[in-house]
């Protein structure tokens, strides 16, 4: 069945400032940039769900362009996306989801968002046609884990139907550990990756930042020397 969705971020309280830049107002997100595992199936009996379960790979890094930073979402094996990404607007201090279906179309999300009851981000993501509202949903449940779902509803109707939902995992480390590691010299997320300088070792968290900190080691040495002051 082929929608298109528009967006409002929904996440419970709102930041305080608005975000001055791409980067900064992505931090949030950082624990995002990683390689995952997402176990997806639809909703329905145990048999439906078992028959429509599928297993795709996500990947979500930075990207860099000037002063501007976004994220870049890349899924493999999908059964309804292929990928996309998220950026800041500064003009309206909202947040910009362009989303690429397997079937090649595209789908632009606009919002805001804030943080839940347990300090989770939750993106609730809306749009209404004239038969019927869908809902696009992102859980950061923890450092490890994350959900994304997909729920409509007919028009006139009160609630919201779940078609299909996704959990992801991230690859390569056990759901309970929390492994902290050192900081992003570009972003301030988890660092994953080493790069040097000069002969000496700093740390990144994906080939965006990477590419990013060759670019301009000294810009980033020297503002990760005057974090530290503060």
């Amino acid at each position: 069945m082929f929608f298109s969705l528009c967006v409002a971020l929904v996440i419970g309280a709102e930041p305080a400032e608005a975000p001055k830049s791409g980067k900064e107002a992505l931090q949030p997100f950082n624990g995002l940039i990683a390689a995952w595992k997402g176990t997806g199936f639809p909703d329905g009996t145990r048999e439906e769900r078992a028959k429509g379960f599928w297993v795709e790979k996500i990947d979500w890094a930075w990207s860099f362009q000037g002063d501007d930073g976004w994220l870049k979402l890349t899924i493999a094996e999908g059964k309804h996306f292929q990928g996309g990404e998220l950026r800041y607007l500064p003009k309206t201090a909202d947040y910009e989801l362009k989303l690429t279906k397997t079937d090649k179309t595209e789908q632009t999300f606009v919002g805001k968002w804030s943080t839940g009851k347990q300090k989770e981000q939750i993106l609730v993501l809306e749009c209404g046609t004239q038969t019927e509202t869908q809902q696009l949903t992102f859980t950061l449940l923890h450092s490890n884990r994350y959900l994304y779902q997909l729920a409509t509803k007919p028009k006139n109707a009160k609630a919201f139907t779940r078609l299909w939902q996704v959990g992801a995992t991230k690859e390569g480390e056990p759901f309970a550990e929390v492994n902290k590691g050192p900081e992003c010299i570009v972003t301030g997320g988890r660092g994953t990756m080493s790069v040097s300088f000069q002969g000496t070792t700093y740390y990144v968290c994906c080939s965006g930042c990477k590419d990013e900190f060759n670019a301009e080691p000294e810009k980033y040495i020297r503002l990760a020397a005057e974090k530290k002051k503060k």
